[in-house]
């Protein structure tokens, strides 16, 4: 038996991997929004994560968690066609409202501590910033979360005209 999508069900899938994570709450709270908006896989580089209780809802045993030793392990294991996505503040990036997301993705953040380092930032085959008021960083939890509602409401909701 062949299942079948409904018509308005966008297709692709997306995952989100921090490298080197250091605050376990936040990397609990990320995967608990990441499996909420319907992540296909997550992934840590760097040995730096460890289970805690911001993830209620035990994520990894429900969405594949992948553990990469470097990012170069990382993109040897990219799913074929799935671009890798890094959200980092940089003069490169497009800002989160104009980026289109592709169909297939592997969103990277960066540690709380050092975020992501130029060499990885080269790899990566587009560069977002999620724009704010504050020039400062954004705790990686809360731009994760803002990344993957921007890609579901994007991909789901018809767009909406803003009168002014």
């Amino acid at each position: 038996m062949t299942r079948r999508r409904s018509s308005d069900t966008p297709r692709g899938y997306f995952g989100v991997a921090i490298h080197r994570p250091k605050t376990v709450n936040n990397v609990g709270s990320l995967w608990r929004t990441a499996d909420l908006f319907g992540a296909t896989f997550l992934a840590t580089i760097g040995r730096r994560y460890t289970h805690q209780a911001s993830d209620t809802m035990h994520t990894p045993k429900h969405t594949p968690l992948q553990h990469y030793a470097d990012v170069d392990d990382l993109i040897t294991h990219l799913p074929h066609g799935c671009p890798l996505v890094g959200i980092e503040l940089d003069p490169r990036a497009t800002e989160l409202s104009a980026f289109r997301h592709p169909e297939r993705a592997l969103y990277l953040l960066g540690a709380e501590d050092d975020g992501l380092p130029p060499a990885i930032l080269d790899r990566c085959h587009y560069l977002v910033s999620i724009p704010s008021p504050r020039p400062q960083s954004m705790n990686v939890a809360c731009a994760g979360s803002v990344v993957i509602s921007h890609r579901y409401m994007a991909r789901h909701r018809a767009p909406v005209e803003i009168v002014t």
